[in-house]
């Protein structure tokens, strides 16, 4: 006989899980790692980032000693030569979940996630369940998942498979995840026929060491809202009102209250965080003259591919996706001094933010910059301890 799914305690309610101690930072720092060809800046200005293990394996240690709090990985499906232009921008593409799993083994306390779109192909809640469990015994409890349901048109046909409606996909979603939690809790063989998926004595091991993995949504939509409130730890979210800093900022406030409430609505908290792309110099007049340096050298072919990808995608975040944007990227761009910096990601920390995933063009050099010099002045200012 089938029976009902039953929910399992997240990381955040063991007090002494490794994201439990993440979390009581004011305001936690990750970074973007760039994982694939270009990283996250279309612009063909001379830069050392690289996307190969080695140099993410670097970036990673680096963070982890400078006290960032996790690490986090993309995942997209493109075909041969990238988007093209000059540079075929993310032709080289590291598979995260991989990725993320070998950089646990070469750090200790940073957290590690992956981006999975869970509903490409025949992809079972039974393999991403053991998967991840043993990912996270792997990690010490330092892993997690970002769940995603994939927007791009031109993706699931390389799975064989038609895109599903966006509404769809969060049911979808749904129903995988709660098997997933009804997998990791393993009180007994699962036995369960739902509208999406069927399981006969289902069962997987080993217990994962705080309940489940770290649960991460990257979600811009009422559906999506809703199954991260029912779900995650961790909503990652795009700007609502554009990627300029000064423009976006007021947007923001009610963007995260949105987002929360949608979890409260569940009985539920969540913590949020978003993607700034940081260009930090000595000056202000240093880091803006950087920027259009970058800006000037877009490079143009691979922009117009990649906007041509969102726009015929339906997700519904980051409604004011422009394509020049791109040759900085980033959900939010803040550029200026260190001191400049410090004031927008304290305004993130006062609009509601509980940490910030950050990028960088050439990442080894300015990440280095910013530990030396914006995270005392965060420290200064109570935004981290």
């Amino acid at each position: 006989m089938s029976r009902a799914l039953d929910p399992v305690p997240g990381p955040l309610d063991f007090p002494d899980s490794p994201l439990s101690r993440a979390s009581r930072q004011p305001l936690m720092l990750g970074l973007f790692l760039p994982l694939q060809t270009g990283a996250f800046s279309q612009s063909t200005l001379p830069r050392a980032t690289q996307w190969d293990f080695e140099y993410n394996r670097h970036l990673t240690q680096l963070a982890e000693a400078s006290g960032f709090e996790f690490v986090f990985g993309l995942q997209q499906w493109i075909g041969k030569g990238g988007f093209g232009g000059e540079m075929n921008y993310r032709e080289n593409f590291l598979d995260p979940f991989i990725s993320t799993i070998a950089l646990s083994t070469v750090t200790t306390n940073i957290l590690s996630i992956s981006t999975v779109h869970v509903l490409y192909g025949n992809w079972h809640p039974m393999h991403l369940a053991r998967f991840a469990a043993t990912a996270d015994h792997i990690a010490g409890g330092r892993y997690g998942l970002n769940i995603v349901t994939g927007y791009a048109a031109g993706e699931p046909p390389m799975f064989g498979m038609d895109r599903i409606d966006h509404d769809r996909r969060y049911d979808m979603a749904d129903e995988f995840t709660s098997i997933l939690e009804d997998l990791w809790n393993g009180r007994e063989n699962l036995t369960y026929d739902g509208e999406f998926y069927s399981l006969r004595d289902a069962y997987v091991s080993p217990r994962p060491k705080y309940g489940r993995p770290i649960l991460v949504a990257a979600s811009g939509s009422p559906a999506g809202y809703d199954f991260a409130g029912r779900h995650v730890d961790i909503v990652f979210t795009a700007s609502p009102a554009g990627a300029d800093f000064d423009g976006a900022i007021d947007a923001m406030p009610e963007h995260v209250a949105t987002i929360k409430n949608a979890a409260r609505a569940h009985g539920r908290e969540v913590k949020v965080i978003i993607f700034p792309l940081v260009i930090c110099k000595e000056t202000d007049e240093e880091a803006f003259a950087y920027r259009d340096e970058i800006v000037a050298h877009a490079d143009t072919g691979s922009l117009v591919n990649y906007h041509a990808r969102h726009t015929s995608g339906d997700a519904q975040a980051w409604p004011q996706h422009v394509l020049a944007d791109r040759a900085l990227g980033g959900h939010l761009q803040i550029t200026g001094g260190p001191e400049r910096v410090a004031d927008a990601l304290e305004r993130l920390h006062a609009a509601g933010f509980d940490g910030v995933q950050l990028g960088f063009y050439d990442y080894e050099p300015e990440l280095a910059f910013f530990n030396e010099a914006v995270v005392p002045l965060l420290k200064a200012r109570g935004l981290r301890g």
